[in-house]
């Protein structure tokens, strides 16, 4: 069977649960079925329309699936899905410290 992998970010919404094992011929079933045990993901990772978010990307064995509108790239049962959701810190460009930076804050003015 496939086995969908989450990251830690979408622990939450799994109730800890990062790996999944589901009856799956593509992305998009296996991804219901994760949905059935963890109803929470669903509104992490598709739209109301059920289209995948524009910050989720979906992997099956490391290669970006190719449909994420209709998400139905075909899965084998040897399959890994590995679902990873983007995360932002929320710090400007300009304000990631770099050795550049670091080192000229260190420098006394």
């Amino acid at each position: 069977m496939p086995e969908v992998i989450l990251t830690r970010a979408l622990s939450a919404q799994t109730g800890g649960a990062l790996r999944h094992q589901v009856r799956a011929n593509h992305v998009r079933e296996a991804l219901d079925r994760v949905f059935d045990d963890c109803p929470l993901l669903h509104r992490y990772l598709l739209t109301d329309t059920g289209k995948l978010r524009p910050h989720v990307n979906i992997f099956v064995n490391g290669a970006m699936i190719a449909d994420r509108r209709e998400l139905t790239d075909p899965l084998t049962a040897q399959d890994e899905v590995h679902v990873l959701q983007a995360v932002s810190s929320g710090v400007l460009p300009d304000r990631i410290p770099t050795p550049a930076r670091r080192e000229a804050r260190a420098e006394p003015s």
